[in-house]
């Protein structure tokens, strides 16, 4: 006789938000793409935290009015912040990190006790620990890095602290690359420094930190048939999660980084900078 099967368990739905739940939101323009409210909300249900996080469209001349809206919400705990405004946040923040003041960029803002927000970027530090997740070493690389966003620069201050042996930076704006290389001076004089055509052949550590593969049609940032064949191709763009560029770059049996793997790495960071350790 055949044996009977238990019953599965049925899952439990995580609660519904209640009067004292505790907010957190995230801020981009687009927004449709960013994966930090998924990840987020699962780490609150298996934490079995009150606590919920919202993507929240806002448009660049809508900032400063959506920010002092933000900040006078008493159970809103915290803001992620992604493309355009991880520069234009800072205007916001009254405890900036290190990593702030010297890429002036932030991604991450916490109220803290006093009604004051501190500020971080954990952009940089993330991508770096993706990498090594990934078992990609960092440690003297030659790399190359496409776009100095608020991703960029702080992708490129964790990578010299990180002990690369070069950094090619360029952009299509190239004073801001320009600015960054000097930023990076400060840190390690001489790694970083400004290209405005890289060389791609001495490069084994090739990164877009640019919005290039967001939408279907974009260009590639770069040309993947140049690059030697052991170079790692990483993207910081996290949907689609293959983007033309890691497409590309596999068709022609490099290795790649998806940008997902940026993030991945920065929630453990999240968890502590928001107190949500104890």
């Amino acid at each position: 006789m055949p044996m009977q099967q238990r019953p599965k368990t049925p899952a439990v739905p995580p609660p519904l938000p209640g009067g004292a739940t505790r907010l957190f939101v995230i801020l981009g323009d687009p927004v449709a793409q960013v994966q930090a409210p998924r990840l987020m909300n699962q780490l609150f249900h298996e934490e079995h935290r009150d606590a919920v996080m919202l993507p929240v469209h806002v448009a660049p001349d809508a900032l400063s009015t959506v920010m002092r809206g933000l900040q006078g919400i008493g159970n809103l705990d915290g803001i992620l912040v992604t493309i355009p405004h991880k520069f234009a946040i800072c205007e916001f923040i009254d405890h900036p990190s290190e990593m702030v003041r010297l890429t002036g960029a932030a991604n991450a803002l916490r109220r803290d006790a006093d009604g004051r927000w501190s500020g971080e970027n954990f952009d940089g530090r993330g991508f770096v620990a993706g990498l090594h997740d990934q078992g990609h070493a960092t440690e003297g690389r030659r790399a190359a890095l496409v776009g100095t966003g608020g991703a960029g620069v702080a992708i490129g201050a964790a990578l010299v602290a990180a002990g690369v042996r070069s950094l090619a930076v360029t952009d299509l704006a190239p004073d801001k690359a320009i600015e960054l290389v000097a930023r990076l001076d400060t840190l390690r004089p001489g790694v970083a420094r400004f290209e405005p055509a890289i060389n791609w052949r001495e490069v084994d550590l090739a990164i877009n930190a640019t919005p290039l593969g967001l939408r279907a049609d974009d260009p590639l940032p770069f040309d993947v048939a140049a690059l030697r064949a052991d170079a790692l191709v990483a993207e910081v763009i996290m949907k689609p999660a293959r983007t033309a560029l890691l497409e590309a770059a596999a068709r022609r049996g490099l290795a790649t980084q998806p940008g997902l793997h940026m993030l991945a790495s920065q929630i453990a960071l999240y968890r502590t900078f928001f107190g949500l350790d104890g």
